[in-house]
């Protein structure tokens, strides 16, 4: 850039941004902020905790009557899924009947969610990282109503999904709207947002830590959001609390009283993360195609999870007419439809009806990859319905399976499948929706141990660097510099890692003074640039001693005899430099603090090397913040 060039000016909303970012509190929460969203964070828990509560009854009614009693399927439960006694008796299996339950479920799903809340359409997760990186936190209120009421729709007529989905969504939208009514900034409100989606896991999941930490993890790819993990935290416990006071403390799945570490199987547990890794991957494609091809039938959105309800009811009821009965009644589940929590309990624990041998690992198999197509089939359709609870069933059914086989080839008593299905649990989750941590703690917490915590661990990483590329979850951005919610937060952070002496103008002439500069020479020279705002005056050695700033130029024109008086000493102020080994963080503090459009930058011997203007620090922001181009389409269902 030449002196006779001036330099493009840096637009207002620029300064306006800068300045506002200012105000933002830096992380960690200050004290009297965290006291405040601990008490509302309770809130939003036991808010969460009562309608999960409420949601999870609702459900286990419905699935009931028409599951059971009307078309007679025996579900395939967990240890600990039977919260609800029994409603009515069963009666004979009807599959006749059975193939059109799921479709009637979902169209009536459907044709509410379309009419009154399209994004409760699909799993609900994807909304609500939607809602916090590009809402502010906002969500409608009549979310968390319809929500509720498509999510039993869906699920209660056999829907295959997880209910932790949804309720993440319920709860998460629960945490907005006391978000809106108690006032709160915009940074509280997605705080709380979080702490909701935090205890509408809890609340039916019984996994309060895990869940916490879920709610912070998934809504990056390679961060998590530290300033709520406190509110996340206490809001999961609360909800956990209210939700345990109606049916009892216990965990889901039953499990061996110990899983002995052995270090001679850790390289087993590695080939089992790299095979699990590939299933999901396979489960993401297949989601995500049922999705893509979805959305490109020229059919009304609300008939969509209707065609993905009959599509299961016609795969499944064959599938369960022709295994059902070659592994008993207990067996007829399968847990094909609904979470299939069943599915997952018996890769670990075994059953009484489970065949031995080959045999049970080939029936493993096929329940894996009949939950896959009916899964995709379902969420991938856009039936309410949560993709969390059978990519864990998913992963423990193909971990079991693995477990399997490789006791029966190696003839190791020492091997437990069930140690295996739950690693490969985390695993499959875990690489999928890039939430490590949260995954690894949640199965510590399903286990009731922390015997599987270095098998965990190993499995995890293997995961997360094989399912880079793949993801559940549409709307989840990289890093915190990639979102909305944080653009202006992260102005500083970003600037802290470019030093001034890296984007410094080195190479422009300007003007200097003396201490002994006439008043009228001084006035002369600045009015002759094209540039420069800042003009040093320099001492006898060189060095800066001060400079001529605009405000001491209006009052010298103002009175034309003083300005034949005075001179360059008389008129300096007090120097604004920069060290060329600062970093733009501390330049950009220095402008704003002393209202300057412009710094002069010394290096090590203090003396001057160049100028650093606001609108180069501008660019270099927008250089480093824009190259991942932000999200800000709405996301897709799932």
């Amino acid at each position: 850039m030449t002196p006779e060039t001036p330099p493009p000016s840096t637009p207002p909303r620029w300064r306006d941004r800068i300045r506002s970012a200012r105000k933002v509190p830096p992380s960690p929460l200050d004290l009297q902020l965290l006291g405040r969203m601990l008490l509302h964070s309770a809130l939003v828990g036991a808010a969460a905790g009562l309608v999960g509560t409420l949601f999870f009854a609702a459900l286990e009614l419905v699935a009931s009557l028409t599951l059971e009693h009307l078309a007679g399927y025996i579900p395939l439960r967990a240890h600990g899924e039977q919260l609800v006694g029994e409603v009515v008796p069963p009666v004979p299996f009807r599959p006749w009947l059975l193939w059109a339950v799921p479709a009637i479920g979902a169209l009536g799903a459907g044709i509410v969610s379309t009419k009154f809340a399209p994004e409760t359409l699909g799993g609900g997760s994807d909304a609500i990282i939607h809602a916090f990186h590009h809402q502010g936190g906002h969500v409608r209120r009549r979310v968390p109503f319809v929500k509720g009421l498509v999510s039993v729709f869906t699920l209660g007529f056999g829907g295959s999904g997880g209910r932790e989905g949804p309720t993440m969504l319920i709860g998460g939208s629960i945490g907005s709207l006391i978000g809106r009514y108690l006032r709160v900034t915009d940074r509280e409100r997605r705080i709380l947002l979080v702490a909701g989606t935090a205890a509408g896991m809890a609340a039916v999941f019984r996994t309060p830590l895990g869940a916490a930490l879920l709610a912070v993890e998934v809504l990056h790819r390679d961060d998590f959001e530290s300033d709520a993990v406190v509110p996340a935290v206490l809001s999961s416990v609360v909800a956990y609390s209210v939700f345990i006071s109606f049916f009892g403390e216990s965990t889901l799945f039953a499990h061996a009283l110990r899983y002995p570490f052995v270090p001679a199987h850790l390289p087993l547990y590695a080939l089992m993360a790299i095979l699990v890794s590939l299933v999901a991957a396979g489960f993401s494609g297949a989601l995500h195609g049922v999705q893509r091809y979805t959305k490109a039938l020229p059919l009304p959105a609300w008939s969509k999870p209707a065609l993905g309800g009959l599509l299961l009811g016609i795969f499944a009821t064959p599938v369960l007419m022709l295994v059902g009965p070659s592994v008993g009644d207990q067996g007829q589940g399968l847990g094909i439809l609904g979470g299939g929590y069943g599915a997952a309990q018996v890769a670990i624990t075994g059953a009484s009806w489970f065949p031995e041998g080959w045999r049970g690992v080939e029936l493993l198999v096929l329940l894996g990859l009949v939950k896959i197509l009916a899964t995709s089939l379902t969420v991938g359709s856009g039936g309410s319905a949560g993709d969390f609870g059978p990519s864990l069933v998913i992963g423990g059914i193909f971990g079991g399976a693995f477990g399997r086989a490789a006791s029966l080839l190696l003839h190791d008593p020492r091997i437990d499948p069930g140690a295996f299905a739950l690693v490969g649990m985390a695993t499959f989750y875990g690489g999928l929706a890039h939430v490590p941590i949260a995954s690894l703690v949640m199965t510590c917490e399903l286990a009731g141990s922390y015997d599987l915590l270095v098998p965990l661990m190993l499995a995890e990483g293997i995961a997360f660097v094989a399912l880079r590329n793949r993801s559940l979850y549409h709307a989840q951005v990289p890093t915190k510099r990639e979102s909305p919610a944080h653009r202006d937060e992260l102005i500083f952070d970003v600037l802290k890692e470019i030093r001034v002496g890296d984007v410094v103008i080195k190479d422009r002439p300007f003007i200097t003074f003396r201490r002994d500069t006439p008043a009228r020479e001084v006035i002369h020279q600045i009015a002759s640039s094209a540039w420069q705002d800042a003009f040093p005056v320099l001492d006898e050695h060189g060095k800066l001693a001060g400079i001529v700033n605009a405000e001491v130029m209006r009052t010298m024109a103002a009175d034309p005899d003083l300005s034949g008086l005075a001179l360059a000493d008389d008129m300096m102020a007090a120097p604004v430099s920069v060290h060329q080994a600062d970093d733009l963080h501390v330049a950009l503090e220095l402008l704003l603090s002393n209202d300057a459009r412009e710094l002069i930058v010394l290096d090590d011997g203090g003396r001057i090397i160049g100028f650093l203007d606001e609108a180069e620090i501008a660019k270099t922001y927008h250089g480093r913040t824009a190259t991942k181009p932000m999200a800000t389409e709405q996301p897709k269902a799932h």
